[in-house]
């Protein structure tokens, strides 16, 4: 009942072992923390970006006295270690000898791994099938080791990104802060428009009766090779300004550059041409731009 009066899904929905996604918004319908919220046999893990984690944690902690709970910053006590890819069930069902085929797309498992409590969170960020495993931080090492050891290809930063803005995710503190309407960051499977009362409701209720958001989060692909930056200004074929790019990359796959922006909403139709500094063309894409295999196992 706590949460969900502070968040925008409906709490009342996620049962035992299932998770879902869920943003804080503030009382004018602004972004506190994109998160995850899981609900485990006897508590809830709230997961979010580092960037948005003090003001998360703020969020809930205050309301402790209120209620007969208490929170607790996992943080440094947790590991958190993604697999993602085609063979993703392969390698978790070998490294951590459990079964998670049957998973389902929202689904958690607790188990334990060489006598470690785990917890197996089936979830995509690179738009192909994955899992997330929260260990200990103390066997967080040793657990990596054994994925690596099992043929789990480690990749850079660099490359985790080109694969995030492929899938067409949003990450705060680059697509999305507290400046934006929970509406305008394409986080639509977060928000419920038929459950109770939370704060800012009305604002973001308002937004969808009014029948859509004045810009919104979107993929742009180039007609380029070139790095284009993030913060560039995206411009209409006449020249005015409606809109910036928040991320951006090379992707090999499409061979092509692609970017995360907020379009106005004019400008959100796939296919629309747009013009970035400095006369480079564009057009606007749906998002992921590569649906892997988390869409293809998935529907």
């Amino acid at each position: 009942m706590f949460l969900n009066g502070l968040i925008t899904n409906d709490m009342k929905t996620l049962a035992e072992n299932r998770w879902m996604p869920a943003a804080f918004p503030t009382v004018q319908g602004r972004l506190i923390g994109a998160v995850r919220v899981v609900r485990l046999k006897d508590a809830f893990v709230i997961d979010t970006d580092a960037e948005s984690h003090e003001a998360v944690l703020k969020t809930v902690s205050r309301f402790t006295l209120a209620g007969d709970f208490h929170v607790k910053d996992l943080t440094t006590e947790t590991a958190l270690l993604s697999v993602q890819g085609k063979r993703a069930v392969e390698l978790i069902e070998k490294v951590l000898e459990t079964s998670v085929s049957d998973l389902p797309r929202d689904g958690v498992l607790e188990t334990n791994w060489q006598n470690t409590p785990v917890t197996i969170i089936r979830a995509t960020h690179t738009a192909e099938d994955g899992f997330d495993i929260l260990i200990d931080s103390a066997e967080g090492a040793q657990l990596r080791q054994a994925l690596i050891d099992a043929d789990a290809q480690v990749v850079s930063s660099e490359v985790f990104e080109i694969l995030r803005i492929e899938a067409g995710i949003a990450r705060f503190g680059h697509d999305m802060d507290e400046t934006n309407v929970v509406t305008e960051t394409n986080l639509d499977d977060a928000v419920s428009y038929t459950k109770g009362c939370y704060v800012g409701q009305e604002i973001v209720v308002r937004i969808k009766h009014r029948g859509h958001v004045a810009k919104k989060l979107t993929g742009l692909r180039f007609q380029t090779e070139k790095r284009i930056e993030p913060g560039t200004i995206i411009k209409s074929s006449d020249g005015k300004e409606i809109g910036k790019l928040t991320s951006t990359a090379f992707s090999p796959k499409l061979e092509a550059t692609i970017a995360l922006g907020y379009v106005r909403y004019e400008f959100l139709n796939p296919g629309t041409t747009v013009v970035i500094e400095p006369e480079i063309q564009a057009t606007t894409a749906e998002l992921p731009f590569i649906r892997g295999s988390w869409y293809q196992d998935n529907g």
